[in-house]
């Protein structure tokens, strides 16, 4: 796209100038592409010869960035998810010239510091200690990392089967449960003594019944070296000894993925999530608390299950163990996280763990702290999670899951240590939700602390074995817009560091795995006979009466309307206060429906958080402005889960609707809740809810910026659903389609079993590429990152 730009321009250079005197005019150093292609649509409007489909247009509207420093303009090109090129045009010459992604951050950092004439800038790139990992090429492929290398595994045994066939030999006889040795025994250490045990294994198994259980099995199989792990029966052991006969004669990437998926190589499971209230109950709502926690606690239900089916059907007793581990806070506020050990409700052997923070003479930190704040004790903390895990579980974990950027780093110094597959989740990454954040974290940095933050992030994506995404556009955004995970492909915090390879989204540690609701909470409205009626009273309470005893402001006037509803943290993220402003600025809206808000304290003076105090301010004042006392009702107040269930499935009695503001959502767990109850959603089209939600078949998409035409969206739903209750209930039936297709623990728990079976494998077999790789993630560390965290526990 450069290259054409530059051609056309020699004879087009009057729209150029045009063009770039409108962006100077601006009055900014950056635009952004809103800024940019508004800028070129204004020109195209007043142009004398048409510019649509000119290599102008098309390169403005590829541009997601620019950075202004007269006579100077460079240019930030996306040609798609993961693939970008850079650009600057002077003023007078206008010829553009591709640049660097180097001399774009360096440009870029000269408007927040002078230029330094030898360009002493450290720059971090990781793109070298990729060089052995098979790379994505399609952008439709984003995401689905396991097929990509499943297939290069497969071709890597067929094309060097010498090699890989005994790569796979030594893996199948490193596994151990309780000091019980799995699948082979030590003395078959070549590939031809395994090929002809697997012959007189299956010649043997002919003979049984299928339904032959493994314990009659096991004295001719255990004489020939084979252990416990290949099936609960004979006919479950041919299968599995078939597969691998296969693999090592002619391996597929299908055949591979269903036999790896098979080994009993995962029943210790540690699960890092620091921050927060961690607890199960009257925790949500709570600062830096709130869709995590019910994500990990469902995870682990659902992997629990799921462990221990894998488990009997490959003939192995042993019951899974999880530890989620987290923060002690001594001082817990009416919650269980000053409780060391807690038991998972609706599992066997799932514990949450709490470990508590340090200060450096040893003290125990006994308050809650900001997630921003939290990176001091983070190294002292995996010190001591290593040791409580190691006890708890009996010994090291076979796989870690690491949440966020504080749990993705301590999973990170684990994994390190213990030679253990890790899995990072992000669940949101800061740098799409804050505008220019890394580029001006000096100015931020007493508040936030972005610098640490990013440089964690760094180290725990590339540190990890894969990543799970909720989303495909959590990793490679969409069209228009940046993935969270893209984001950290180039960046530059000016003093520290430039970033010119953060990570690739074509890399096939990415794999896109979403979560469900807890089926036994979030079921569809209509199943009278699941429902929990006796809670009914108390739903009554907390939305219609004037009970002092409720956390509360509004009482409805005409409570038999539908009801708009909403739950969420109040931070500006949530946008739960825009919410707010919408329906107050929309007197049609507001004569239709009464507004529902669960979010924060009522009384702000309650809250520990600067922001939820400032977002309780705004709501008291657009309450005030609209005159909204008698058509909405905020509540402060956290509810249980059967409660919240029960809730949405009351505002789907009275035909209401769910909305989810937000400014952007990573994921949404909300909106599924919504959705597997029957409750028809309109959701921020930012983020999550923009793959989860199909646009008028199972909910819509609504534009935060745009509150206005959110209001009419909801309100022209709401009639026609009056005019028309039949389109309510289609809307209420592809919700709870989508739900059921896509979005269930179940499908959930079988993936990520899957594919940590499959990365453990790449892990053994490219151990010593990633030698390299782990030198300067831990020179990283430690002289960046360590710095970085003391200068935030020094304030």
């Amino acid at each position: 796209m450069i290259d054409a730009l530059k051609a056309w321009t020699a004879d087009h250079r009057d729209p150029v100038d045009a063009y770039l005197r409108r962006c100077f005019a601006a009055g900014r150093s950056l635009l952004l592409q809103s800024d940019l292609r508004q800028a070129f649509d204004a020109l195209a409007a007043e142009s004398p010869a048409p510019l649509a489909g000119t290599p102008l247009a098309k390169a403005v509207g590829l541009f997601q960035e620019g950075v202004l420093q007269p006579p100077w303009a460079y240019f930030a090109l996306r040609e798609r998810a993961g693939r970008w090129g850079y650009l600057r045009m002077h003023q007078e010459q206008l010829l553009p010239d591709r640049v660097t992604v180097s001399e774009f951050l360096r440009f870029k950092e000269q408007l927040v510091r002078p230029a330094d004439e030898f360009d002493r800038a450290l720059e971090i790139d990781f793109e070298p200690f990729g060089r052995h990992v098979p790379r994505l090429q399609e952008v439709r492929s984003i995401g689905q990392g396991v097929l990509h290398l499943n297939r290069h595994l497969a071709s890597a045994m067929f094309t060097r089967p010498e090699t890989g066939h005994a790569k796979l030999l030594n893996f199948l006889r490193m596994h151990t449960i309780d000091g019980q040795q799995l699948m082979l025994a030590p003395h078959i250490g070549e590939v031809p003594m395994l090929r002809e045990a697997l012959r007189d294994a299956l010649r043997h198994l002919d003979t049984l019944d299928s339904d032959t259980p493994w314990t009659d099995c096991a004295p001719a199989l255990g004489s020939l070296g084979f252990e416990p792990g290949w099936g609960d029966s004979a006919a479950r052991v041919a299968e599995t000894m078939g597969l691998l006969v296969d693999i090592l004669e002619a391996p597929a990437p299908t055949v591979l993925e269903t036999f790896l998926a098979r080994i009993p190589m995962i029943s210790r499971l540690l699960i890092v999530s620091p921050h927060g209230y961690f607890g199960q109950d009257n925790v949500l709502g709570r600062p830096d608390t709130g869709g995590q926690v019910v994500y990990i606690l469902d995870q682990v239900r659902a992997l629990e299950q799921e462990m221990r089916a894998r488990m009997a059907a490959q003939g192995v007793a042993v019951e899974p163990r999880i530890v989620v581990v987290t923060r002690l806070i001594p001082e817990a506020d009416g919650t269980t996280c000053n409780q060391p050990l807690e038991k998972i409700q609706g599992t066997d052997h799932a514990w949450i763990v709490r470990v508590p923070f340090h200060q450096a003479n040893g003290e125990i930190v006994r308050h809650w702290i900001s997630r921003f704040e939290i990176w001091p004790y983070l190294e002292d903390f995996a010190a001591a999670v290593e040791r409580e895990a190691l006890a708890r579980l009996g010994g090291r974990p076979d796989l870690i899951i690491g949440n966020y950027s504080d749990g993705n780093l301590v999973a990170s110094l684990l994994s390190a240590r213990l030679g253990v597959t890790q899995c990072n989740i992000a669940h949101a990454l800061e740098q799409t939700k804050y505008l220019h954040s890394a580029l001006y974290w000096e100015a931020n940095d007493a508040s936030y602390h972005f610098a640490c933050q990013y440089t964690a992030d760094l180290i725990g994506m590339n540190h990890a074995d894969f990543i799970i995404t909720s989303t495909y556009q959590e990793i490679a955004g969409t069209a228009d817009g940046v993935g969270q995970y893209e984001s950290y492909r180039a960046f530059t915090l000016p003093g520290l560091y430039r970033v010119v390879h953060g990570i690739d989204v074509f890399d096939p540690k990415f794999n896109i795995v979403s979560p469900g609701a807890d089926a036994a909470i979030y079921f569809p409205y209509m199943q009278t006979e699941r429902r929990l009626h006796s809670l009914m009273p108390e739903i009554e309470r907390l939305l219609y009466a004037r009970d002092p005893g409720v956390a509360h402001r509004g009482c409805f006037e005409d409570p038999h309307k539908p009801l708009i509803f909403s739950m969420a943290r109040l931070d500006r993220i949530k946008n739960l206060s825009g919410l707010t402003e919408w329906f107050g600025a929309s007197p049609r809206l507001a004569e239709a429906a009464n507004l529902v808000v669960i979010g924060g304290h009522v009384d702000a003076a309650v809250s520990g958080d600067d922001e939820e105090k400032a977002e309780a301010a705004r709501m008291h004042e657009l309450m005030t402005h609209h005159r909204l006392d008698g058509r909405m009702r905020w509540l402060g107040v956290r509810l249980d889960k059967n409660l919240a269930g029960e809730l949405y499935r009351h505002v789907a009695d009275r035909r209401g609707v769910f909305v989810q503001p937000a400014l952007f959502e990573a994921f949404g767990l909300t909106v599924i809740e919504a959705m597997a109850s029957g409750l028809p959603v309109f959701a921020t089209r930012y983020g999550g809810p923009l793959e989860i939600i199909e646009h008028g078949k199972s909910g819509f998409h609504i534009d935060p910026n745009d509150g206005a035409a959110a209001a009419d969206a909801i309100l022209a739903f709401l009639q026609r659903c009056e005019a028309d209750p039949a389109v309510w209930n289609r809307i209420s039936e592809g919700a709870l389609a989508r739900v059921a297709a896509r979005y269930t623990w179940q499908l959930y728990a079988e993936r990520m079993m899957t594919l940590s079976r499959i990365y453990g494998f790449w892990k053994f077999v490219s151990n010593l590429e990633r030698e390299e790789a782990g030198r300067y993630l831990e020179l990283f560390h430690h002289l960046q990152f360590r710095p970085l965290a003391m200068a935030v526990g020094a304030r």
